[in-house]
């Protein structure tokens, strides 16, 4: 008997972190760089008054939530588009900007989302070096060809954290052909305040060849709704419009995400934990011999050559001891672990249990 039989496929997995169901002793997940004070309790507040009525389809063009986003961020809300977390919206610009044949640049250590929608459009993945895991615009400049359709860039960077200025941001942009779209990765922007730098949101506005998306998984800690948005050109917007799936954001996120963009005392309060336990984290690392470079997100990667233990070794211990962490072998990142920053007292325990594993 003949069955279906599926196109071929290539793509690479996602390989996610191991999940709290799967180990019952964790009683601390630091791995999927989630918000550490959750959400806004007005978001939940909205989302439980939402959920009493489930049998409503969503409004599938997010009206009110793009209205809400584009009041915050003083931006044209027919230039929003929104997606199941930030994921959907570099999903829609592969499948509508990337064919067989072309190629993608993405740098070294990168969300690996990135290749694996790129690949399932048929794109060959070039990848730009990195120097003290941070990006390197003149690798990337250098890998560019005559079939390049799309470079990805996240700023801050995931998973090593680091950022690279406005300047040469705006630099690769001024360097790229006019037709090749830039993809800017907003996921961690809200934690930064540095001098040198602004958000893919504030540099390119106005640019009709980036794409810009920001998701409510971070920051907002609505990780577990799927929220994420997209800002670009009329003409890229409605063109992931024409392809997205109707109904896409569930009802219940759409109206959560609008109370947690209203709610800038919460926004502050974990924008604030995030910077001061970052110092902290880090010094301490730093003393342990583990820290790596210095991060400006909500979590750190550490490496365990200098203290002559394996990080699987770690992680295990960790685990041992209820702290769930992220492994960066398919990463590709050697001997490391990425922590991201908890609660202060998970963050209190985690240094105490580092401390003994390091020897320090």
């Amino acid at each position: 008997m003949r069955l279906p039989k599926p196109k071929k496929i290539v793509a690479q997995k996602y390989v996610s972190g191991l999940s709290l169901f799967k180990q019952k002793m964790i009683k601390i997940k630091l791995s999927a760089n989630e918000s550490a004070l959750g959400p806004s309790p007005k978001a939940i507040k909205e989302y439980n008054k939402v959920s009493k009525n489930f049998k409503r389809y969503p409004d599938t063009n997010g009206t009110t939530l793009k209205k809400v986003i584009a009041n915050k961020f003083k931006i044209d809300k027919d230039r929003i588009v929104l997606g199941s977390g930030s994921d959907q919206i570099f999903e829609l610009a592969c499948n509508a900007f990337i064919k067989k044949n072309d190629e993608v640049i993405v740098p070294k250590y990168s969300f690996i989302i990135y290749r694996i929608y790129s690949k399932l459009n048929g794109a060959k993945i070039i990848y730009a070096k990195e120097k003290n895991f941070t990006i390197s615009v003149k690798d990337i400049l250098s890998k560019v060809t005559r079939k390049t359709k799309v470079v990805f860039l996240a700023n801050p960077n995931n998973p090593t954290g680091t950022y690279i200025t406005k300047k040469e941001v705006m630099h690769l942009r001024k360097k790229l052909r006019s037709d090749i779209l830039l993809v800017i990765d907003d996921a961690y922007s809200e934690y930064l305040n540095e001098k040198d730098y602004l958000s893919g949101l504030k540099l390119f506005s106005k640019y009709k060849n980036v794409l810009v998306t920001r998701t409510f998984s971070k920051v907002y800690g609505l990780a577990g709704l799927r929220v994420g948005w997209g800002y670009a050109s009329k003409e890229i917007i409605n063109t992931l419009n024409l392809i997205k799936p109707p109904f896409n954001v569930n009802r219940p996120a759409l109206f959560a995400a609008s109370a947690a963009v209203r709610d800038v005392s919460w926004l502050k309060k974990e924008v604030n934990h995030i910077r001061k336990w970052n110092k902290i984290l880090f010094k301490k690392f730093k003393e342990m011999k583990i820290a790596t470079n210095e991060s400006k997100t909500n979590f750190l990667l550490l490496n365990f050559d200098r203290v002559n233990i394996s990080s699987k070794k770690v992680f295990q211990k960790l685990a041992n001891a209820g702290i769930l962490v992220r492994t960066m072998h398919v990463y590709g990142i050697k001997n490391s672990l990425r922590i991201t920053i908890g609660k202060s007292k998970e963050n209190r325990k985690l240094i105490s249990i580092l401390r003994k594993i390091v020897n320090v």
